[in-house]
């Protein structure tokens, strides 16, 4: 099944598709989950077309999109950047998944996989010493997912979602 979708780089004329898919794979990953008014809240100020918009014209960051082959419907994305994390030991050029989304039906089609191999050959070639990312702690299938990537759990945090603060973990990838 993953052979029929495509995964480019982003340029700034995703940012408003990029949005629309934050949105609907947030809501679509945390409805039933996460508090209602919070998961709409953080979908209004951290998915709107201006927080893309901002990534795209960041030369730090990195975009991918996955979308079908046939009419390009976006399913998914990945955006790397610089690290944010909190972390004692944060290298100054660490890498961060900031996100990682793919419409549900589409999960176990080996798209996911394709974007984290795209983070992984980037980080590789700016000499990024690690990859790292922060998941909602309660989102086990995510996280079996990155621990089958390569990742190791290396600490905790608090993330604030809408206004109210859940727990996530963070992981590491040495490159």
């Amino acid at each position: 099944m993953a052979d029929r979708f495509n995964i480019r780089r982003c340029n700034p004329i995703d940012a408003s598709a990029l949005a629309l898919l934050g949105q609907a794979t947030f809501l679509e990953t945390f409805a039933g989950i996460l508090d209602g008014t919070s998961i709409l809240a953080h979908c209004e100020s951290q998915h709107a077309t201006r927080v893309y918009d901002a990534w795209l014209q960041d030369a730090t960051t990195s975009i991918w999109i996955a979308e079908t082959e046939v009419g390009n419907a976006p399913i998914g994305y990945l955006v790397l950047a610089k690290s944010t994390l909190p972390l004692a030991d944060l290298h100054a050029d660490d890498l961060e998944v900031k996100r990682i989304y793919l419409l549900h039906r589409f999960h176990g089609s080996g798209v996911g996989k394709r974007l984290m191999a795209e983070a992984i050959s980037q980080a590789k070639l700016v000499d990024a010493p690690r990859l790292l990312l922060g998941v909602y702690a309660n989102n086990h299938d995510a996280i079996a997912f990155y621990i089958r990537q390569g990742f190791r759990k290396i600490g905790e945090r608090v993330f604030n979602v809408g206004g109210k603060n859940y727990d996530d973990v963070m992981l590491v990838m040495d490159i």
